[in-house]
Order: C-alpha cells, then sequence, then structure tokens
C-alpha cells in the first residue's frame, strides 16, 4: 500500500538530477502518510517515478520503481492484487523468471506478456504506472471499482500523475476552482469523478486505463464497467453462492506479512467480514468508534457482537471537541471537499487500529452489490403510481408543489410522481437545483445535476429500477464518496484498508441476484442476509442499518454552532456563497425550523477546503495545523 506521483515530458527535455527531479521529490514528500517505510525514484530524459511504500507484503522484495526484463520497464503501484501468486505460476510456466515475489512484479509481467488486456486478469486494488523504456510507452490504470485513487492533469510540455492531488499543486501559486464540479459537489456532497474541484485535474475512472504513446496523444479507455443481469435462481442457490465466494474474497484478503485487524460496527456487513476473517486469523483484531449521543453510539452492540464471534475489540468515544480539532487534517487529507460526515469516524477508528496493525479489513461496498439501502425499496411504495395514466400523475406532481414543506404526505405524492431518474440521484442528495441559486452565487443553469446520473440511467435503461439505483450509486456515491473516505482517512493514518465486498468475483455473483432477492420478504438485502445466517450472531442478522452516524444535527445546535458561524464569517468564499443563506440555514435548524445538518456541513467542508487550498490560511500536513 504505497503512495505515487509521475511525469512525462512531451519531449525528451529531462535530465537526471536536474530541478525537476527535486520537486519531484517534494512531490513525494507531500504523500508521506501513504507510505513512510520506504522511498525510491527513476528518471530517465522522459519520465519521472516517484514512490512511497508502506511494506505490507514481500518486505524485501518490493522496493519501486520496480524495474522488469532488463530494466526495459518500470513500475509504481499502490494496491493489492490478490491473485497474484496464481497469476505468478501460470507466467512461470510460460517461461517468466522473477527476482522478488511480491505482487509488483507479477503486475509488469503480466504487461510484458498481454499488454494492456492484463487489467482484465487482476483481482484485487490498484492504481499503477508502467513506462516502457523500449517502446517509449506509459500504460497507467485503475481498478474494476476505484478503491484506490489515480489523479493526472495535462499540460503543455507533460502529464503528471498522483495518488492525491495535492502532491500536483506543489509550486503552483493559485488553483482556480472548477466552478461546474462546486456546482455538482453542492447536490452530491461530494465531487463525482471525473471532475476535481481543480480545474485541470481530473481523476481517472475506475475500470479504465491511460495510454501514452511519445508523439501521440493520451488514450482513455475503460477496460470494464459494472452491469446488472439478473437469473432466476431459488434462495438456497444464491446463499450457497454468496457464501462460497465471500469465504473464497476474504481468505485471499488475509494475504499478507503483516497482522490484520477489521473494523466492526453494528451491522451485519462488518460483522460479517469478521466472522469469515477468524477463520483465518483466530486473534483478530477489531475497532470501534462511537458517540456519546443518544443513538448514536454502537459502541455496545459492537462489543457484544465481538464477544459471541470471540475476538478481540478496540473502541474509541469521539467528542466534537475531537471532531473541531482534526477537521481540517480531515479535510487537507480529502483533497477534493467531501461532507460526508462519516469521515469523522472513519479518521478515529483508522487512527485507533494503527496503534495495533498496519492492515484492516472493512464492509464498504455490500449494500450497493447485495441492495442494502433502505432506499431501494422505495420502488416498491410507490409501484402503485405506475398504474395512474401520466397525466393525472402530473396533475398529483402540481398539486403536491402547492402544498407547504413538512406537511404530512408532501414528500411521498412528489416523490411518486417524479420519474426515478429525476429523483433519484444516489444516497446523498443535499442541495437540489432550486435550493443551489439561494446558496451559490455562481449557479448556472447548463451544470445540472442530470449531467452526471443520465448517462448512467442511459445505460441501465433495460435494468429494473432497483438495479438501475444500485448502479447510480456504484458510479457515484461508491467510487466518489464511499471509497474516498475510506482510503483516506486510513492512509492518513498509514493503514491499509481492504474491502472484501469489493472484489470482482462476488460481483459476479451479485449481479445475477433478481430483485426479489435483494429487496424481498420485507427487507434489505435478502439473499446476503440469508447467507449469513448461522455465521453472525443472530441479534445482527436483521438489525436496522446504521453505520457509524455522527451526530452533527445536535452538535451544530450546541458544541459547534460557535465553530460553525466562525468559519462562514472568516470564509473568503463570498464569491460563490451567498453567506446570508447559510446563516439562515444555521439559525433555522438551531431554532428547530428545519434540520438543515447536512446542508450546513456540505458549504461548512467547503469553506474549509477554501481555507487550505485556496486562501492558504489554514496550513496542514500529515503531522500538524497551523492557522495564518
Amino acid at each position: 500500500m504505497c503512495g505515487f506521483c509521475g511525469y512525462i515530458a512531451k519531449d525528451h527535455n529531462l535530465e537526471p538530477g536536474n530541478h525537476e527531479q527535486n520537486a519531484m521529490t517534494v512531490r513525494a514528500e507531500t504523500i508521506n502518510h501513504r507510505g513512510p517505510d520506504d522511498a525510491g525514484y527513476y528518471t530517465d530524459n522522459q519520465v519521472q517515478l516517484a514512490f512511497r511504500r508502506l511494506s505490507i507484503i514481500d518486505l524485501a522484495g518490493g522496493h519501486q520503481p520496480l524495474p522488469y526484463e532488463n530494466e526495459r520497464y518500470y513500475i509504481i503501484f499502490n494496491g493489492e492484487v490478490y491473485n497474484y501468486v496464481e497469476l505468478r505460476n501460470e507466467l512461470i510456466e510460460k517461461g517468466y523468471t522473477f527476482n522478488t515475489t511480491s505482487d509488483t512484479e507479477v503486475i509488469v509481467a503480466l504487461y510484458a506478456d498481454r499488454g494492456v488486456e492484463c487489467v482484465n486478469y487482476f483481482r484485487g486494488m490498484f492504481a499503477f504506472i508502467i513506462w516502457d523504456k523500449q517502446e517509449q510507452t506509459l500504460f497507467a490504470a485503475r481498478d474494476h471499482f476505484g478503491i484506490k485513487p489515480f489523479y493526472y492533469m495535462e499540460e503543455d510540455d507533460g502529464i503528471f500523475f498522483a495518488s492525491e492531488m495535492k502532491s500536483m499543486l506543489i509550486g503552483k501559486d493559485s488553483n482556480p476552482v472548477a466552478e461546474k464540479a462546486l456546482q455538482y459537489y453542492l447536490t452530491f456532497q461530494f465531487v463525482p469523478e471525473p471532475y476535481t474541484l481543480e480545474e485541470n485535474i481530473k481523476s481517472l475512472e475506475p475500470g479504465h486505463y491511460l495510454l501514452k504513446k511519445s508523439g501521440e496523444p493520451l488514450q482513455n479507455k475503460a477496460f470494464w464497467k459494472p452491469t446488472f443481469a439478473p437469473v432466476n435462481q431459488t434462495i438456497d442457490e444464491a446463499k450457497k453462492k454468496i457464501q462460497d465466494v465471500l469465504i473464497d474474497s476474504v481468505k485471499m484478503h488475509m494475504r499478507s506479512d503483516v497482522p490484520v485487524g477489521a473494523f466492526l460496527s453494528s451491522g451485519i456487513d462488518s460483522t460479517s467480514i469478521v466472522a469469515l476473517a477468524k477463520r483465518y486469523n483466530e486473534n483478530i483484531k477489531t475497532f470501534t468508534v462511537g458517540f456519546a449521543s443518544k443513538g448514536y453510539n454502537e459502541i455496545d452492540i459492537a462489543k457484544d457482537s465481538a464477544e459471541k464471534l470471540g475476538v478481540e475489540n478496540y473502541a474509541l468515544e469521539i467528542t466534537p471537541e475531537m471532531c473541531m480539532k482534526e477537521m481540517p487534517r480531515i479535510i487537507w487529507h480529502m483533497d477534493n471537499p467531501l461532507a460526508d460526515p462519516a469521515a469523522i469516524p472513519n479518521y478515529f477508528v483508522s487512527r485507533e487500529a494503527r496503534k495495533h496493525v498496519k492492515v484492516v479489513l472493512s464492509g464498504e461496498g455490500s449494500d450497493e452489490l447485495f441492495g442494502g439501502y433502505n432506499i431501494y425499496r422505495e420502488p416498491i411504495a410507490l409501484n402503485w403510481f405506475e398504474k395512474i395514466p401520466k397525466p393525472g400523475r402530473q396533475m398529483l406532481h402540481a398539486l403536491a408543489r402547492q402544498l407547504p414543506e413538512g406537511v404530512k404526505g408532501r414528500s411521498y405524492l412528489l416523490r411518486g410522481t417524479t420519474p426515478l431518474s429525476e429523483r433519484y440521484v444516489g444516497n446523498a442528495f443535499i442541495f437540489n437545483e432550486e435550493e443551489k441559486r439561494f446558496v451559490l452565487k455562481t449557479f448556472s443553469e447548463n451544470a445540472p445535476f442530470t449531467d452526471i446520473t443520465n448517462p448512467i440511467y442511459r445505460q441501465a435503461s433495460e435494468n429494473n429500477k432497483l438495479d438501475q439505483m444500485q448502479l447510480v450509486d456504484i458510479a457515484t456515491w461508491l467510487r466518489g464518496d464511499i471509497l474516498v473516505v475510506a482510503d483516506r482517512m486510513t492512509m492518513a493514518h498509514s493503514l491499509e484498508l481492504r474491502v472484501p465486498f469489493l472484489d470482482k468475483e462476488v460481483f459476479e455473483v451479485a449481479r445475477t441476484l433478481p430483485e426479489a432477492l435483494k429487496t424481498g420478504e420485507g427487507t434489505t438485502k435478502y439473499a446476503f442476509r440469508e447467507a449469513m445466517r448461522g455465521i453472525v450472531p443472530d441479534s445482527i442478522l436483521f438489525r436496522k442499518k446504521l453505520g457509524f452516524p455522527v451526530p452533527i444535527r445536535l452538535w451544530l445546535k450546541d458544541e459547534m454552532y460557535d465553530w460553525a458561524r466562525k468559519i462562514i464569517h472568516e470564509s473568503n468564499t463570498d464569491a460563490f456563497i451567498n453567506k446570508s443563506y447559510v446563516f439562515k440555514l444555521l439559525d433555522d435548524h438551531c431554532n428547530n425550523k428545519m434540520d438543515n445538518s447536512r446542508k450546513i456541513w456540505t458549504v461548512l467542508v467547503f469553506m474549509l477546503w477554501h481555507q487550505i487550498y485556496i486562501e492558504k490560511t489554514v496550513h496542514v500536513t500529515s503531522q500538524s495545523v497551523v492557522q495564518a
């Protein structure tokens, strides 16, 4: 698990040892938290590669940039390929030789053997760059789901690549805010890929690769896209397939030369991972966080599950003071503003886990693959609206809009008379287009949120509504929010996170499940829950999903009120944000007129990000926070 940055010049004008290499060294040092154990650099007259390493597998043989085939190839790689042992054996049978036992060397050897098609054989999480000196070709790729990050920036004289955006910003005096991306952010609470809030930096999308040949433009191509293809099957057939593939995935994800732990909340996802992981490590340590506020503390439930599973559990209670102190560092690590409050518990549980282990397993991806969110049952509840002729639905919709906000039934009628593609944008829907006109001074009619979601709905037009909702979440929420939080908050503490649900073989099973085996029997993740019966404690099997809930609704009325007002007042974001409207949102929230907590939090996170990355009035590193 590592971090990298690289550069390819459009002309052969680089000289080893010049100021550009020194700048690359500084860029790599900026992401030292991703790899504090080792550093490596490679430079020739066209490319520079810099690497920071967190040693997990093959402590002695994985130094990068790693050369291969008499230094024809050089690779820098962030991630883990879990089937590298099997791939290595296949390549040895074909006559390939290896100088290490690392998965890094297997990746570059498979590229030497199969070219760009190599990405179709990897099972794991990865972002890598391979430089072929002989062919003067750079090849880069990102894993199927986007577990590991990859950013790139094209400039007149070359292309930069990096694990984190902050290393690309070294030496830049001004960073223009991408106004279209900001508008999307206010809808989703994250900046949807491939956009970033830096105008010139893009995120390489999951399941894509880049190819840059000397004298030719950069190619960006997809090698994989998620699709659902339900197959009629019994619950017993589905249970067996789910059990078999998850057991195999967890076994693969346990491969490590250092101790592996696991996050444990009160839900079925993390509990299932822990229960299966214990088969391969009886002494696995688990980690939990909670909050003192009533309804926001899962520590007791997690400890009960840990006791029933027979595993050790470490718990930490988070205070609002701890949160306010660490928020600048949390946002600095994110690169882009990301207003999911779940970043807070993820940050602190990662910090606690790193005191004991270098690797943790977690349950991200289960809901998106197996149908776990309660909102996925909405098509069932709204199904009767389909029986009303279109003119009748339009009339109902118009009547519902006339009702005052907060009137019982208004939201239900609006949702039922609004097409799915217009009402469902993913798990977080913060500001709608009308609200953004009030909060955003730079609002444009030419950047509706449907720019992001409509292509997904078109691709999934033949699927049922549940499958469409899942595909929207996989293509937006999962990779833009859940996995960014997971990667950045663990890497902030040099901790490797592994997500056994987000395995391409697990997805192959999940994609075939019919609707009835996901949201049937009055529940969510029906087939998955049945597959885990007897594996997880009965008390967890059908427990309502919480995750690591954060009491920002309460904090913004009390401990965080003055903190929030100070940020709004001091931030130099008047060119973008209508502060009087934001102050009204905060006052209405505190006076119990409306729960505006998520909207306020979304604006606050942008303002803090702006202070750090644009105004530079808050200076943050992985070790310190200094107010200018």
